[in-house]
């Protein structure tokens, strides 16, 4: 069976995310003050061809471990 797992790459909260900053700051620019932090990460779709749901999930954390996410400077989140 094909699932679409999801993967969401964030920085760590304790690092400091300048692309982040740059969005705070060019929202402030934009006039849009209601906003007091932004985080930038990624968002990732795989296709991945496994028996169960719990396989696929192994599959995605192993690719997410192996190459998607540094986890020196960021965390990861697998959904199916």
């Amino acid at each position: 069976m094909i699932y679409t797992a999801q993967i969401k790459v964030m920085p760590l909260k304790d690092l400091l995310d300048p692309q982040g900053k740059a969005v705070l700051g060019g929202l402030k620019n934009l006039g849009v003050d209601a906003v007091s932090d932004v985080r930038v990460g990624k968002h990732i779709d795989l296709q991945v061809e496994a028996s169960s749901k719990e396989e696929a999930i192994s599959i995605a954390s192993d690719a997410a471990k192996k190459l998607l996410a540094n986890p020196v400077m960021e965390v990861f989140e697998v959904t199916i």
